[in-house]
């Protein structure tokens, strides 16, 4: 067991890598396609059919590039397909998806406080929302509604809203935010899968039948790329945010989901704007400042906003070690939820080595690691994953005090 623990770490490790390798080479390459695309300049003498030219310097170099808005006169000898960034990108994603959290279901994926499920249950959850989603996503572009794009973008929004908030009443937050990142990656690499590079197939069977390829291919390729466009900062977020308890773990987190992809859009919109040369719109910037100081505000914001009282009550007791400085009964909480992980020798079946290397066993690595306490298990329900082993509103709440009163105080 101790051996299979240390293996599937490792494939964690593995599968996580390959899928940053991968996201790199196709969030590159669509930043470099989009900026091409906006920066095409028509100038006269360009060859029949070409939409604009662009010159570009790199790597010591002078690069001359022309695009055909749906394709050349005729056939060239050599094309380079960019598919397999997006197809690899999904694929080492869902992998790293069922080896966290379908393989780490108790931990990672249920939270019986939120929904009491079996994990078979949860990973079929998880495998519909993805399958369903892209299915009524495409339906939708395809419907006479679809012909209306930013229409469709709108109500493509008001979509993912509902999304975030369905997946925090079925998953712990991690989870939640994960999988918000992986219905709309699906979305994107789906497009690239079943409409984008399809529809680039058939143009070119009719350059080499010598056929006049049909426009409207292009123009179906072209409104997905524009959702692809907008919706690629917003699925990098959710896929860092577990590492970031106070974006994924606090009481509105579907709110901070919904902004995010506000951020996105208005972040999407200055290079898009720069790269056509149509201007610089700072405006962008303070807009996404705003929105991103609005997101810190929800995380800590009193729970007074939701009817509830702003703060658990604490005992007389509690209040006195907390003003004494002492915490013996904050490593009581300590040592009773977290140390089964956080130990030198876990006890908790699967786990070889404590989290993150973090030992949380005497008073000493407690103080050590006061912050991270305060802020995975105070401040956020991140900690224990899944509130595995019942970590109270009034035990939370003590973390809480005992740090803002005495660790942070000095």
């Amino acid at each position: 067991m101790y051996e299979y623990a240390i293996a599937w770490e490792w494939l964690n490790f593995a599968v996580r890598w390959l899928h940053v390798i991968t996201a790199i080479a196709w969030i590159g390459s669509s930043f470099y396609f989009i900026a091409l695309d906006l920066g095409l300049v028509k100038r006269p003498g360009l060859p029949v059919g070409a939409y604009g030219e662009e010159w570009q310097v790199h790597g010591g170099g002078f690069y001359h590039i022309q695009k055909y808005l749906v394709a050349p006169a005729s056939m060239p000898e050599h094309l380079t397909w960019f598919k397999w960034e997006s197809y690899a990108t999904w694929l080492s994603g869902f992998a790293l998806l069922a080896v966290v959290y379908y393989g780490g279901a108790d931990l990672f994926l249920i939270d019986r406080t939120v929904l009491d499920i079996e994990p078979w249950q949860a990973i079929c959850l998880s495998l519909a929302s993805l399958a369903v989603g892209w299915i009524l996503y495409d339906l939708l572009c395809k419907s006479p509604f679809g012909k209306n794009t930013w229409g469709l973008m709108a109500f493509l929004y008001v979509v993912l809203i509902a999304m975030a908030w369905g997946y925090t009443q079925v998953f712990t937050g991690r989870a939640a935010f994960l999988h918000l990142g992986a219905f709309t990656a699906t979305i994107m690499s789906a497009n690239v899968f079943f409409i984008i590079i399809p529809n680039q197939k058939i143009v070119v069977a009719d350059l080499i039948a010598g056929r006049t390829p049909d426009p409207k291919y292009g123009v179906i390729a072209k409104q997905r790329s524009l959702h692809n466009n907008y919706l690629t900062l917003p699925v990098i977020f959710f896929m860092l945010s577990n590492h970031y308890p106070l974006a994924f773990a606090t009481e509105f987190n579907w709110i901070i989901a919904a902004l995010v992809f506000l951020m996105g859009v208005t972040i999407r919109h200055w290079f898009n704007t720069t790269h056509a040369r149509k201007g610089k719109p700072t405006w962008t910037w303070l807009v996404t400042v705003l929105i991103f100081i609005v997101i810190m505000w929800l995380s800590t914001v009193p729970k007074v906003l939701t009817g509830e009282e702003e703060q658990v009550s604490l005992s007389t007791r509690e209040q006195t070690f907390v003003a004494n400085g002492h915490f013996e009964a904050v490593r009581d909480v300590v040592q009773g939820r977290c140390s089964m992980c956080h130990a030198a020798e876990p006890v908790w079946e699967g786990i070889a080595r404590a989290p993150k290397n973090v030992k949380l066993e005497t008073d000493g690595e407690i103080a050590a690691h006061a912050r991270e306490i305060y802020l995975q298990a105070g401040r956020s329900h991140a900690m224990p994953p899944g509130n595995i082993t019942d970590l109270s509103p009034e035990e939370r709440q003590l973390l809480v005090a005992w740090y803002e009163t005495t660790v942070q105080g000095r």
